[in-house]
């Protein structure tokens, strides 16, 4: 039995409340662990900050290359056409003058002229006048109209007015032919009544002026021919 002073078997003595070995066994310490001395961390160097460097560098190298190939192309807009509005307006052809050219020419007959022809451009289309034929009632300048006949030095032949007969016991007679406003030559046209020569040449500067008598009626826009002629002139001209 052992008491208070004695020492532990095979044990070495006490130090401080520890119980230490003897020479026949390891000692063993009990009490809190004895930490050692920290390790220092290793500052950065030169080299390191270039390699840290350079892959920063490529990093940024590489985001603009990846955000720049994939932007789409930027493609221009083509600026349409510009129409302009002012372009011509096709208009049909006018149709040809066909015209009857008589009388006093080299080659009277139908002629085809185009349009806005005149007098003078059938004359010559016919072959021009014959001889020495009288054109002074003729206006030259005139421009024609399809289906008109032009005589050339001839009076114009009007239609039979009338025929000659009788009654028994009775005479024969016959009606004059009627005067063509159109066509009649001075000489003509002064053998209507209440037409003189001031109201000849109003006549001739009229259908130079206009053309052609379209209505017998138009004779009163001739100066010098009223109501009361022309009521005597109607029965008596044609157009």
């Amino acid at each position: 039995m052992l008491d208070g002073g004695d020492n532990p078997p095979n044990g070495g003595p006490a130090v401080g409340g520890r119980a230490v070995s003897g020479p026949t066994g390891a000692a063993s310490v009990s009490g809190p662990p004895v930490s050692g001395p920290a390790v220092a961390a290793k500052p950065l160097t030169n080299r390191h900050l270039r390699v840290v460097g350079s892959l920063l560098a490529a990093a940024a190298i590489l985001t603009i290359w990846w955000i720049l190939s994939g932007r789409p192309e930027k493609i221009e807009a083509v600026a349409p056409l510009a129409v302009s509005s002012s372009a011509p307006v096709s208009t049909p052809p006018q149709a040809e003058v066909v015209v009857d050219v008589v009388g006093k020419v080299k080659n009277p007959g139908i002629v085809t002229l185009p349009p806005g022809s005149r007098v003078i451009d059938a004359i010559k289309a016919a072959g021009g006048v014959n001889g020495k034929a009288d054109t002074t009632a003729l206006n030259m300048a005139r421009v024609l109209s399809d289906g008109e006949q032009i005589l050339v030095g001839i009076d114009p032949v009007a239609p039979a007015g009338g025929t000659a007969g009788g009654t028994a016991g009775g005479g024969a007679g016959a009606v004059g032919a009627k005067v063509n406003l159109n066509s009649a030559t001075e000489a003509q046209l002064d053998t209507l009544p209440g037409v003189g020569p001031v109201t000849v040449a109003a006549i001739i500067a009229w259908r130079g002026e206009h053309g052609r008598f379209s209505r017998i009626e138009e004779l009163m826009e001739v100066k010098g021919i009223g109501p009361a002629t022309m009521a005597e002139l109607k029965p008596l001209v044609t157009i």
